[in-house]
C-alpha cells in the first residue's frame, strides 16, 4: 500500500506540474535573457536560471510535458500492438506461438536507446522519431506478459467452458483473456513508463531526442555538463526531475502489482 501512495504522489507531482505549464510558468522557459545569465536560487528564480538566464522551474515544468507526451505515446504504441500480439500467440497452435514470440525475441535483442539511434539516423532526429522507437522496443515487454497470462486463462475451466459451447477465439479473448490480464498489463504500462522516461531523456542527452527549443530534462543535463563543476544545481534539478519521475512510476507499478496480483494482495 505504501508502494502504490507514494508512487501515486511522485506521479501525480509530475502530472500536475505538466498540466499546470499549459497554462502558466513563472518565466517564458525558451526566452533566451543574457542579463539574466546563472542566476542563483533566489524569490525571483526557485532553481536559478542557466547559461542562456533561461528559468530552470520553467523548463522543468514543460520538460514534465515533454516526458509524459513521450511516455504515453511510447506505451501506447507498445500496448495496443503487443497486447492483442501476444493473446495471438496464446491462443495460437503451440507452433505458431512459439514463431510469434521468436520473432518478439528478435525485436527485443534490440535496445531502445540503439533503435531509437537507428531511427533518428534514417528518419531524423525529433521527439516523434524517439516516441515511435522507444514503443516498438517495448512491444515484446507487452507481448510476454500478455501470452503468459493468456496461457494461464486458458486451461482455466470458464475458458474451457466456453469452447465447449462453440464460443469463437474473438469472443473468448475479449470476455474473457483481455479482463483477466489487464491487471498485469496496467503494471507492465507501468514499470514501461518509468523505462521510457528514461529512454528519452538519455535520446535527449545524446541529441538524438527532444529538439531545441522545446525543454527536455535530457538535454537540460547535456547543457549542464560543461559548468557542472561550477554551477551543479544545472545538472542536479532535472536529475532529480528525472528520479523523481522514474521513482514514482517504478513504485506505482510495485504497488498496482501487490494490489492487482490475488497471490500478492492477500498478504498487503
Amino acid at each position: 500500500m505504501r508502494n502504490l501512495v507514494l508512487g501515486a504522489v511522485l506521479v501525480g507531482l509530475v502530472v500536475l506540474a505538466a498540466l499546470l505549464s499549459f497554462v502558466w510558468t513563472p518565466f517564458d522557459p525558451v526566452k533566451v535573457d543574457a542579463a539574466h545569465r546563472l542566476l542563483d536560487v533566489g524569490a525571483a528564480h526557485w532553481f536559478g536560471t542557466d547559461k542562456f538566464g533561461r528559468d530552470l522551474l520553467s523548463q522543468i515544468m514543460v520538460g514534465a510535458r515533454t516526458t509524459l507526451y513521450v511516455g504515453v505515446v511510447a506505451v501506447g504504441i507498445a500496448a495496443v500492438i503487443g497486447t492483442p500480439l501476444g493473446i495471438l500467440a496464446g491462443m495460437s497452435p503451440r507452433w505458431l506461438g512459439e514463431f510469434v514470440m521468436r520473432v518478439n525475441d528478435l525485436v527485443l535483442a534490440f535496445p531502445a536507446l540503439l533503435l531509437a539511434i537507428m531511427f533518428g539516423a534514417v528518419f531524423g532526429a525529433d521527439t516523434l522519431t524517439a516516441m515511435v522507437a522507444i514503443g516498438i522496443a517495448t512491444i515484446p515487454s507487452f507481448a510476454r506478459i500478455a501470452r503468459s497470462g493468456t496461457l494461464q486463462v486458458m486451461s482455466t475451466e470458464f475458458v474451457l467452458a466456453a469452447r465447449a459451447g462453440g464460443r469463437s477465439k474473438l469472443t473468448i479473448a475479449v470476455r474473457h483473456v483481455l479482463p483477466n490480464v489487464s491487471g498485469l498489463l496496467i503494471v507492465q504500462a507501468s514499470v514501461s513508463f518509468a523505462i521510457a522516461v528514461l529512454a528519452e531523456a538519455a535520446l535527449s542527452f545524446l541529441g538524438f531526442g527532444t529538439r531545441p527549443p522545446t525543454p527536455s530534462w535530457g538535454r537540460m543535463l547535456q547543457e549542464s555538463q560543461e559548468l557542472l563543476t561550477v554551477h551543479p544545481r544545472l545538472a542536479l534539478v532535472p536529475g532529480i526531475a528525472i528520479a523523481v519521475a522514474v521513482l514514482g512510476f517504478n513504485l506505482l507499478g510495485d504497488g498496482l502489482r501487490d494490489r492487482l496480483d490475488p497471490r500478492l494482495a492477500a498478504k498487503v
